[in-house]
């Protein structure tokens, strides 16, 4: 499995593989917001009927997994405008 690369590997990667990280990670949105929405059904199901411990997990989860993609996605788009501006 693949490991996806920290802020530190942006500036090491040329920018052909960072336009193809970019669209990967585009790519992976709907697939990112299915499962979002998946855990959000099950912590509005949590909070119906069964308590409110996991339903505060599963939204504490839910916020980590879409800024963890977001602030990603963003790292990456910085890190080609930097390159390209330096052009």
């Amino acid at each position: 499995m693949e490991k996806m690369p920290n802020t530190q590997d942006y500036a090491k990667m040329t920018l052909e593989e960072l336009m193809e990280e970019e669209k990967k990670m585009k790519s992976q949105r709907i697939i990112t917001a299915l499962f979002i929405g998946f855990l959000i059904g099950i912590a509005v199901y949590s909070a119906v009927y069964k308590g409110f411990v996991l339903t505060v997990i599963l939204l504490v989860v839910v916020f980590l997994i879409g800024r963890r993609h977001s602030q990603s996605l963003k790292n990456i788009q910085a890190e080609i405008n930097r390159r390209n501006n330096a052009q």
